[in-house]
């Protein structure tokens, strides 16, 4: 796909933008091969040797497919976004910029890591922490925090994009090697334990750009036409520093990588050899247009398309989902610079799986063509990274499809990475010949469009009904010192009370016995007793740790939110949905496509069971109206606070329940509360006001004797302490280990008094942690926060660890908990 819609005045030699592209690729692989053949490398069963096999084939298979799906595979549109764990940690493998405590990796001769090293810094060893965890800008993918200071070793260090561009080539494919941009790397970084006061990472930058000139040099000499850099910083204003210095830090950045780097030119007749590959920088998760911005304490005008457009570089990528049709700032109307540029349109949703109106977003291409771009791309709005591989993977009818609640009518509906591929190659078409040349991919988008517009359960009177007739008093829960009271003399805890946030490990029996009994191989009653068998195992499990609010496992839940989509009305599940959320983690996210409404009570027997087997009180385990909607793929029809509160009605349903079974402790989980949070600061407000109020009418209707919990975790808690106190829930436990308690200075700062649990061991890494370890960071959080309110627990669920790792870990977390009581 060569063809451009105008003829850019790039020098002649320059490599032209591709007709049509996408800005990545589920890595994955379609049955998660990766995934499998990482954590056999991981558990010892085979060797560095065989995983590099593995990838490479992945990687094959994954071009030779997105050629077959229309992308050239001469002229750079086929994108290199391969990563073994996590595209941030790559660049610090790439830079060589791993902390102190992990220095002993890197190779002595040319400062790279292997393999080892790599698994390494993302997971720990020892007692070495890994890297902290946190969310990539808006999605559910997490991402690795790289740790920076003045002494960090930062050089081209990794030669691995290199190798795999010519990897591509060796097999006939020309392709664009995707990392993330240098500003966005050190503005997402955190400055390392060794850092001197007042140090931030960007005070690096010059290294770091000096780093990518050689690995664009590297490119230029193998070949390479084009390579991408992702620079997502540009669409938020709420990363640790000012939005002027940001601004300030692309421009040098690529006044050194786009201007100071020659690329291909005619000077004097004669072709210079290239210095660097042609540069697209990509700006996906919002809109990169004008507007007023805040960043760490300031307002500033930002124009980011307008900043890139006044650069060198030579391709600029744009999200049209989230993001407008900019205007320009010229005075006809153009933006001034990009007469040299291709804008790559990014209309195609990467980031949720509705088949788009392709008419509709060819009228928004040809709105473009005002700005005065050289060359006008199509494109995809983010990376595909977020979306399952191919709808067609599916089965669409028969009993396991009704179940799941899939039809055929959805899938009409629907559009996966593969089919999104196939929608940029039919809008790049469109543009290049004309919209009668693809009539007919038009007019079927838009009956399919219609066609869910119109079908039933996607709008429900009964549910429409309820929500207008809510009142004020239905979000509220009588006064806070009152269920204190109230909750202190039903549960009669001790001080520092420990708890576990709500799952155990899988074991392979249990997901033997769900996947039987999924399959008809195993009848309701049997299902029913090994489900049983393990709660009792669990709850036996965790008196004899001492444990003092206990679970009951969750032995029956697949995942957090895909167990509440299956007895959800308006959900649809997959088999072979897999999306990476971090590492080797894969979810399914479930299709949220109509009115939700609950059938039945969804968790009452599994907690009234557990509770019949022990006097301690057992927690009814919930999740929360947001994080369902976060880690969903939701219906775009409508805005999402009517969508949250339909769920929310299903959970305060459920809750009443629980409360008449007996349950003393409801939680309500909300780890993906910040999640959602709009990178703009000016449209937070609303967000927040919307997303608490659902939390609060899904857990308003208890009684002040009902203790209600909520999780929260990988966020940047300080962004949001106003909005967790506004939950209004009675005890909050948070993510905390990784960071080492830097969110409980923040709690105390905000005057926070509710009751808190900041974990105190990191789930997320193979480690088990000393009870030294824990007791230092408990004695953190009560050194800033009254011990009165401070409870003892994991930064999040165990389901993805095993028992080995899990019982001395929760062993020492009691005997911590123990030992800072009898302090105080």
């Amino acid at each position: 796909m060569t063809t451009t819609t105008d003829t850019p005045t790039t020098p002649a030699s320059r490599a032209a933008f591709p007709g049509g592209t996408i800005l990545g690729y589920p890595r994955i692989g379609r049955r998660r091969e990766l995934k499998r053949a990482v954590e056999a490398f991981w558990a010892g069963r085979t060797d560095a040797v065989a995983l590099e096999v593995t990838a490479g084939a992945l990687r094959r298979e994954t071009l030779q497919r997105l050629v077959a799906l229309g992308l050239d595979p001469e002229d750079g549109s086929v994108p290199g976004s391969f990563s073994f764990y996590d595209q941030v940690l790559d660049v610090v493998a790439l830079l060589g910029a791993v902390p102190a405590r992990f220095r002993d990796l890197i190779d002595d001769e040319d400062g790279s890591l292997d393999l080892d090293g790599y698994f390494t810094v993302a997971r720990g060893r020892g007692e070495d922490a890994p890297l902290e965890m946190t969310k990539w800008f808006d999605t559910n993918y997490h991402y690795l925090v790289p740790e920076i200071s003045e002494t960090t070793p930062i050089s081209f260090a990794d030669h691995r994009i290199v190798r795999e561009f010519a990897e591509a080539q060796e097999a006939g494919i020309t392709t664009r090697p995707v990392l993330v941009g240098p500003v966005t790397f050190l503005a997402l970084s955190k400055a390392a334990d060794d850092a001197g006061e007042g140090f931030h990472p960007l005070d690096r930058l010059d290294d770091v750009v000096a780093a990518y000139a050689d690995l664009l040099r590297a490119l230029a000499a193998v070949g390479a036409p084009w390579v991408q850099l992702d620079e997502p910083v540009l669409v938020s204003d709420t990363v640790d520093a000012p939005a002027e210095r940001v601004d300030a830090a692309i421009t040098t950045a690529y006044r050194a990588l786009a201007t100071e780097l020659t690329a291909r030119s005619d000077d004097d007749g004669l072709d210079a050899e290239a210095e660097r590959p042609a540069i697209l920088v990509a700006t996906p998760f919002g809109g990169l247009t004008t507007g007023a911005s805040e960043g760490a304490g300031t307002t500033t005008a930002r124009d980011g398309l307008a900043l890139l457009a006044a650069t060198d570089v030579d391709a600029i990528a744009i999200d049209l989902v989230k993001g407008a049709v900019p205007t320009g700032s010229g005075p006809d109307g153009t933006v001034p610079g990009l007469a040299t540029k291709t804008l790559v349109a990014g209309v195609v949703d990467g980031h949720n799986v509705w088949r788009a109106d392709l008419a509709a977003r060819f009228d928004r291409l040809v709105a473009l063509r005002s700005l005065g771009a050289g060359a006008l791309a199509v494109g995809t709005s983010t990376s595909l990274l977020h979306v399952p591989h191919d709808a067609d993977d599916e089965t669409w009818e028969g009993p396991a499809a009704d179940r799941a609640g899939r039809s055929p009518a959805l899938r009409r509906w629907l559009a996966f990475a593969d089919q999104k591929v196939r929608e940029v190659t039919v809008l790049a078409r469109a543009v290049a010949e004309g919209p009668d040349a693809v009539r007919a991919e038009l007019d079927a988008a838009s009956a399919a469009v219609a066609e869910r517009a119109a079908a039933a359960g996607v709008v429900v009177p009964a549910v429409r009904e309820r929500l207008t007739a809510l009142t004020e008093g239905d979000f509220a829960r009588g006064a806070h010192d009152d269920r204190v009271a109230a909750q202190r003399e039903r549960l009669g805890l001790p001080p520092l009370p420990t708890t576990t946030i709500g799952s155990f490990p899988q074991t392979s029996q249990i997901r033997t016995a769900r996947s039987a009994w999924a399959k008809g191989e195993l009848d309701d009653e049997a299902y029913t007793a090994a489900m049983r068998a393990e709660i009792a195992r669990v709850v036996a499990l965790q008196e004899e740790i001492g444990l003092d609010v206990l679970v009951h496992g969750e032995p029956e839940r697949n995942d957090m939110v895909q167990y509440f989509a299956e007895l959800l009305d308006g959900f649809a599940t997959t088999d072979l949905g897999w999306v990476q959320s971090y590492g080797s983690r894969c979810v399914r996210p479930p299709i949220l496509w109509g009115d939700v409404t609950r059938p039945a009570p969804m968790t009452v027997e599994w907690t009234r069971y557990a509770q019949s087997l022990t006097a301690r009180p057992v927690k009814g385990m919930l999740t929360g109206p947001v994080t369902i909607l976060a880690w969903s793929f939701v219906r775009d029809d409508q805005p999402l606070a009517d969508t949250a509160n339909q769920v929310a009605l299903a959970l305060r349903d459920e809750v009443r329940d629980l409360e008449a079974a007996g349950t003393a402790v409801v939680q309500v989980d909300e780890p993906a509360l910040r999640e959602l949070l709009p990178l703009r600061r000016a449209d937070q407000p609303d967000y927040l006001r919307w997303s608490v109020g659902a939390f609060r009418l899904a857990t308003a209707g208890a009684g002040a004797s009902t203790q209600v919990h909520t999780h929260l975790c990988y966020s940047e808690f300080g962004e949001v302490i106003g909005a967790i106190d506004g939950l209004d829930a009675d005890v909050t436990s948070i993510e905390a280990a990784r960071s080492r308690m830097e969110v409980v200075p923040e709690l105390h700062a905000a005057g926070y008094a509710r009751g808190v649990g900041p974990g105190v061991y990191d789930i997320h890494s193979p480690r088990v942690p000393s009870v030294d370890e824990v007791t230092e960071l408990l004695r953190l959080a009560v050194g800033s926060i009254d011990p009165d309110v401070v409870w003892v627990n994991p930064d999040c669920g165990l389901k993805t660890r095993g028992y080995a790792e899990v019982e001395p870990s929760l062993r020492h977390l009691v005997a911590a908990a123990q030992a800072v009581r009898a302090g105080l």
